[in-house]
């Protein structure tokens, strides 16, 4: 949306970032049987901007699981809305760790 951009009417790479913690926080739950928080985001590099009216695509697997925590890659594809051509935007891996109600580490909960 527009308020979602910068002057030049590209989006906000926080916003889109936020997009990306938020894919990754559902995989870490889903995983982790849980609360999970994000830790750590590597590597994050915009290779194209996201235009209003841009359809935007994220995609999270885990790459890693510890005792606690779990690596996530996220990326993050844009397509124009009446086209079919869609282009990689950015990707980063990002860490969560499990949490416990008293908010502290706890191991992630096998099948």
């Amino acid at each position: 949306m527009p308020a979602d951009t910068n002057p030049y009417g590209d989006i906000f790479g926080g916003w889109l970032m936020s997009m990306m913690d938020s894919a990754a926080g559902t995989v870490a739950a889903r995983i982790s049987k849980g609360r999970a928080v994000t830790v750590a985001v590597d590597g994050m590099t915009f290779h194209k901007p996201v235009k209003v009216g841009d359809v935007v695509s994220v995609y999270a697997d885990v790459i890693e699981t510890g005792r606690s925590s779990l690596k996530i890659d996220v990326s993050a594809w844009r397509r124009v809305r009446a086209s079919e051509d869609v282009a990689k935007v950015t990707h980063a891996t990002f860490t969560f760790v499990a949490i416990g109600d008293d908010g502290r580490p706890r191991a992630i909960l096998g099948d």
